[in-house]
């Protein structure tokens, strides 16, 4: 931040943490690079955290609730009584809460997660879902928050997501800031491999010379465990899969590669705080995502020198060239998983080109470069305009 730009405070709101979630590594990442430039006073308010991030202010919301309706409306009740007794120059929510300033889109359009998720459920599920007191309250949150007269920019985090909400909601373009998340390109990085590679695989009993395909993430209905399973049935014994993350399914899952004769081929591991280790021992990041609207894994793997196999439906495809740094397909369409997985597993040396491409994609996209682009949307939104 230069030295003519004047202080302001900025209030983050975000209702849970949890150290493996994607909103909470961004915010961990986002707050951290802001915090290095003097003037911006950052607020917290959250109903717990435990990120790594020292010396913020923090505001507490943890009303007491029964279910997740009455956990949603009571942390949105329970904001907007903090907002009335704190001024702030802005707030930025990472939930949909009517009356801030700004909403940082991370979780997508819900109107078009439960589109992608009815493609998946036969009529009992859909009908569940149009009943869903939960789901309609969500629906009628978001439009409201779309519909705000305060709300002055959504950030994007990708150009899907900036499309969905213009489809849905109208809300004009210039309010649509697409800022990608940053990425620790020194951290993640592919000298992972040489690094982590022999030592990881032992751990985890993976025999060296097998085509390791790497999974991370929570949400394992959403982010496409399940078809992923279904296509590891139709590699050959030399692909195998670990699947990083924190997910009340994983006995589910893990139930299901069973039946699927999948054996030793598929390791759960379960959350992981340092997935560095991860990113050195696979040979290629998949994410056959039902609906996510661009999660940090993605930049991560391929910053680490990762190919990315993933589909239309996530964000990240809008860093994909296909044939070039990954390859895509639709996320129920099983057979072109098994033919993109197979053509990199099949050509060791294609995949190694990709994964350098994949390298040089996001080396552009660093903390720096994110925490820039943040502070040009916040002046330009205090000076009056769009940013």
């Amino acid at each position: 931040m230069d030295g003519s730009s004047p202080p302001f405070s900025l209030a983050l709101i975000r209702q849970r943490y949890t150290p493996f979630g994607g909103a909470e590594r961004f915010l961990d990442r986002a707050m951290g690079a802001l915090q290095s430039e003097s003037g911006v006073a950052i607020t917290l308010i959250a109903r717990r955290w435990a990120g790594e991030v020292k010396g913020l202010q923090t505001l507490s919301c943890n009303p007491p609730y029964w279910g997740r309706l009455w956990r949603d409306m009571g942390f949105a009740w329970c904001v907007h009584r903090q907002l009335r007794r704190h001024a702030f120059d802005l707030v930025q929510s990472h939930e949909r809460l009517a009356g801030c300033d700004l909403y940082r889109a991370g979780d997508g359009v819900h109107r078009i997660w439960l589109a992608e998720r009815a493609r998946t459920l036969g009529w009992p599920g859909r009908l569940a879902t149009a009943l869903s007191p939960y789901h309609r309250y969500v629906l009628a949150a978001e439009r409201r928050m779309f519909q705000n007269p305060r709300l002055r920019a959504v950030i994007c985090n990708s150009n899907m997501v900036r499309e969905e909400i213009h489809r849905c909601f109208g809300v004009a373009e210039e309010k649509l800031p697409v800022i990608y998340s940053g990425v620790d390109t020194d951290r993640f990085h592919p000298a992972l491999r040489t690094r982590f590679r022999a030592e990881t695989r032992q751990r985890w009993s993976i025999p060296e010379d097998v085509f390791l395909l790497l999974f991370v993430g929570s949400g394992f209905q959403r982010k496409g465990v399940p078809i992923l399973l279904e296509a590891m049935a139709e590699w050959p014994e030399s692909v195998w899969l670990m699947v990083v993350g924190q997910d009340r399914q994983c006995g589910a899952m893990q139930r299901r590669a069973r039946r699927l004769g999948l054996g030793q081929r598929v390791c759960f591991t379960g959350g992981q705080r340092a997935v560095e280790p991860l990113y050195g021992a696979a040979d290629l990041l998949v994410l056959p995502t039902l609906y996510d609207p661009f999660p940090n894994v993605a930049l991560e793997g391929m910053a680490a020198g990762l190919p990315l196999v993933t589909s239309y439906q996530c964000g990240a495809a809008d860093l994909i060239r296909h044939g070039e740094n990954g390859l895509l397909g639709d996320s129920l369409d099983r057979g072109r998983l098994v033919a993109n997985v197979r053509l990199l597993q099949e050509n060791p040396v294609r995949c190694a080109a990709m994964g350098q491409a994949a390298r040089q994609t996001v080396e552009p996209l660093t903390l720096e470069a994110m925490s820039q682009r943040l502070l040009q949307l916040y002046q330009g939104l205090l000076r009056g305009g769009s940013g």
